[in-house]
């Protein structure tokens, strides 16, 4: 429970800043103008574990001869310092685990946009309507299940029927993960913040599974110890490449909600350059690299995500993207991570 109330405590921090920060009406700068020469070093800022990118960002350092100082974080945490620090963060680059965190620090005025060259790389879909972030993998969220313990013709409808008494003691939620609090977002979008604090009611009070992360609900589900999980569907992939399994060998199966269901989001993980690194020839050479096609491929057949620039291959274990059937939710309004952290507080979720 403490690194429950520690990760809130870090996220309830960024979202007081952040709104501090924006509600002080930082102005946007205009596009870049023509590179700055290289000095071969870059820092990022990243809200993605070290075990998913290190081994990309070295790739990185090898074909370029760019060095990477690279500190990790929760999304939250690191939103959190780059508010802190302003002006005086080494930051030149925030790679974040979801869009809401991008939209969180671009309104506090801390990104500058991007040029066309680099988001129309990417679907309008996935990225900043500002042009101040930009999707690098795209990602679903999917109610994993074990067949042995919920046949599929009893699966749920929708995300909201996990409130329902046949669920009792059965779901597994992270609420403090970055992607669980942009669902909560998502909902509160699609259908209100009613509707949102009383899902998560409902959800308290039947009993929920409440775990740290996806990784360990994906393994008690895949276990039998929890009947089923919301999670993110690439977490199946890696889950199974620890133990040594491909996904279709795992007992566990991911359930995509139909029908546009507030619980088949698909969200980002993203990218966003610092103001003063907006004209930085090594920062932009890191953000096409993310986008080019050998590190898509990489997302795909390593994390087992969903890449957003043509000419990579999708997860194979994976409806392909353009077949999900996602919530009508603009990624551009999951900015709301102060409302969002308060209401899973006042839920119960988390202590």
């Amino acid at each position: 429970m403490l690194a429950l109330r520690t990760t809130l405590a870090r996220a309830l921090v960024a979202a007081v800043g952040l709104s501090v920060l924006t509600a002080c009406g930082a102005q946007s700068d205009p596009g870049p103008a023509a590179s700055a020469a290289s000095d071969k070093k870059i820092t990022v800022y990243s809200g993605r574990s070290e075990e998913l990118v290190k081994p990309l960002l070295d790739r990185f350092t090898q074909e370029s001869g760019i060095a990477v100082e690279a500190r990790y974080a929760a999304t939250a945490a690191m939103a959190t310092q780059l508010v802190e620090e302003g002006d005086r963060s080494p930051a030149d680059v925030f790679l974040a685990q979801d869009a809401g965190a991008l939209g969180a620090v671009a309104k506090a005025g801390l990104f500058a946009p991007l040029g066309a060259d680099v988001t129309g790389k990417v679907p309008a879909a996935y990225r900043a309507k500002s042009g101040e972030w930009v999707g690098v993998t795209a990602r679903s969220r999917v109610l994993i299940y074990n067949p042995d313990l919920v046949a599929a013709d009893k699966l749920p409808a929708s995300i909201f029927d996990l409130t329902g008494a046949d669920w009792k003691g059965k779901v597994g939620v992270a609420p403090t993960n970055a992607s669980f609090q942009a669902n909560i977002t998502a909902i509160a979008v699609q259908h209100g913040e009613a509707r949102a604090k009383e899902f998560l009611t409902g959800l308290k009070a039947n009993d929920p599974q409440i775990r740290e992360g996806n990784g360990p609900i994906v393994e008690e589900v895949e276990s039998g110890k929890i009947a089923v999980g919301l999670v993110n569907h690439y977490y199946l992939g890696e889950i199974a490449k620890e133990q040594g399994k491909t996904p279709d060998q795992m007992k566990a199966k991911l359930h995509f909600f139909p029908g546009g269901d507030s619980g088949a989001l698909v969200n980002v993980a993203g990218v966003g350059v610092l103001k003063k690194a907006a004209a930085d020839a090594d920062t932009l050479a890191f953000v096409n690299y993310l986008l080019g096609v050998p590190a898509q491929t990489y997302f795909a057949e390593e994390t087992f995500e969903y890449p957003v620039v043509a000419g990579a291959p999708a997860p194979a274990y994976a409806p392909a993207l353009s077949e999900l059937k996602v919530p009508a939710v603009d990624l551009n309004d999951l900015d709301r991570l102060d409302t969002t952290i308060a209401m899973i507080q006042e839920s119960g979720l988390v202590p």
